[in-house]
């Protein structure tokens, strides 16, 4: 089966909408292909507001989310592989969802069945896991 992520933020993101109150995802910024502006990171996590006053041109599929922010000032396209999103929370509330980290998928060696001199027995290296971080 497939992720249950993608339809489970588009979910709660309507919710947190309607009633009223502001999207915010937290986010494992060095998840492969996740595009958000650097300065803004801390201890590898970033968090978003999705509010459609805060965002343009926002865009959830079950792979991405992808909108145009401004971010001091300065205007960014955003881009979220679905897997990145660590939660979704209402900011007045803190009411949401925490996800399941996921490991960032490991590209396929080139040189299958060598060991690798980064990881012990030959397996493949443990990608680092972000720590959450408690957001009010």
């Amino acid at each position: 089966m497939s992720s249950s992520r993608p339809y489970l933020i588009r979910s709660l993101y309507e919710w947190i909408l309607d009633n009223q109150c502001t999207p915010y995802v937290l986010v494992n910024a060095h998840y492969p292909d996740t595009v958000v502006p650097e300065s803004f990171v801390e201890a590898g996590q970033i968090v978003l507001n999705l509010s459609p006053n805060a965002i343009r041109h926002l865009e959830m599929d079950n792979d991405k989310i992808c909108f145009d922010g401004r971010f001091g000032g300065v205007a960014q396209q955003v881009w979220l592989p679905a897997q990145a999103v660590m939660a979704i929370y209402a900011r007045e509330n803190g009411q949401g969802m925490v996800f399941e980290v996921d490991p960032a998928p490991v590209p396929p060696s080139s040189e299958e069945g060598v060991a690798s001199s980064k990881s012990p027995a030959g397996g493949k290296p443990k990608p680092a896991r972000p720590a959450l971080k408690v957001v009010k």
